[in-house]
């Protein structure tokens, strides 16, 4: 199966390690770090979502407009739009990107940060909002009759769009979580399902969780799996394991500072939402995993959203992206914490090397299944 890479749209220079250099919204360094990512062979950046962040959905529009291939990974909280709105916002913004748009639907597994912008539900609530806005966008984008809405959520009546996304029959649904409820939900609703990463053991449970899910809700297509990391990458092992040391002590100066705090909105209180709480218990149970996974740059940020780190040289963090390749995740999200420099070595010497040995792969078991005879022997 082809192998996919998603890399992030920041709007500004800021990251873990570095206070951003000017505005939130800086339009010249998110089109340069747009189409550094173009450039160096990455699929699709994601537009993230924050409370006070700047909009991601004119953001993209403006990248979408200016480049030719990269594709848009457009995350929304159903909190701050009704889903007609929505519908008719992401079907535009398919049309202005010719047909690149995924949305990724954010649930919000921290009831602080959802509170910011007026949404007062628990968790359980923001999961059952969270399914019957998807149902409604997917509906909204593939109904030319008027129809009516009465659910727990959302009631409305006779509407009808009258701008439809280029892709037919409609863009791709991402979502993501670690709990039974997001398990359930995006199972039943999802073409992607996106995980933090993990150790190989744990990732494998999740994607026959969310398997399992789907067939649940009665479907016999399950979700594709994207799994994302932090890669930390240097031409030698030695190189690569100081930087990353390096970097965990610039994180945790940073945080002592307050700085990281006021970047990134962490209250200091324990993190309420399943996969950060998975992260942190992993970091607990050791620093190193499998054949390059390392967790202190999960545990100095308290499990802050995509925060496992990769470590090694680019064919070290290659094979051990090739591992999670294995158990069948085909989205790969990586992102650095120079955002630009890290997306361009990145692209420049470990997608390649991943493309080769999943090209390889391909190869092989196209092969086999012409191979009269080699099942058999295989059983």
């Amino acid at each position: 199966m082809p192998v996919e890479f998603l890399g992030i749209a920041a709007t500004n220079d800021g990251s873990e390690t570095s206070p951003r250099s000017g505005a939130s919204f800086d339009k010249d360094y998110t089109l340069r770090l747009a189409r550094a990512h173009e450039d160096h062979g990455w699929d699709r950046v994601l537009f993230a979502y924050g409370s006070g962040s700047p909009d991601p959905a004119p953001a993209a529009a403006y990248v979408a407009a200016r480049l030719d291939r990269l594709q848009i990974l457009l995350a929304h909280r159903p909190n701050v739009s009704y889903p007609t709105y929505a519908a008719k916002t992401f079907a535009t913004l398919d049309r202005i990107s010719d047909g690149r748009l995924t949305v990724h639907f954010i649930t919000g597994g921290n009831n602080h940060e959802q509170q910011r912008e007026g949404d007062t539900l628990t968790k359980d609530q923001r999961y059952s909002r969270t399914r019957e806005y998807i149902q409604i966008v997917k509906k909204i984008w593939t109904t030319h009759e008027p129809f009516d809405h009465e659910g727990e959520h959302y009631t409305f009546h006779d509407f009808v769009s009258d701008v439809f996304p280029m892709q037919q029959p409609r863009p791709g649904i991402s979502f993501g979580g670690s709990s039974p409820a997001a398990y359930a939900a995006g199972g039943a609703e999802a073409d992607i399902f996106c995980l933090w990463g993990e150790p190989l053991a744990q990732t494998s449970e999740q994607i026959e969780a969310v398997k399992a899910a789907a067939v649940a809700a009665g479907r016999t297509d399950p979700p594709r799996f994207q799994v994302a990391f932090r890669p930390i990458i240097a031409p030698t092992e030695e190189l690569a394991w100081e930087k990353a040391h390096r970097t965990v002590d610039t994180i945790r100066a940073r945080r002592e500072s307050g700085s990281l705090v006021r970047v990134h909105h962490h209250t200091g209180a324990a993190p309420e939402n399943t996969g950060s709480q998975r992260l942190l218990a992993i970091a607990e149970s050791g620093e190193r995993h499998d054949r390059a996974l390392w967790t202190p740059t999960a545990a100095v940020t308290g499990g802050a959203g995509n925060s496992n780190a990769l470590v090694g040289t680019p064919e070290t963090v290659a094979q051990a992206l090739l591992d999670y390749y294995d158990l069948g995740v085909d989205i790969l999200s990586a992102r650095g914490y120079d955002l630009l420099g890290d997306a361009i070595d990145f692209g420049r010497y470990v997608i390649p090397i991943v493309r080769e040995e999943v090209a390889k792969r391909d190869a092989e078991r196209t092969a086999g299944q012409h191979r009269p005879g080699l099942a058999a022997v295989r059983s």
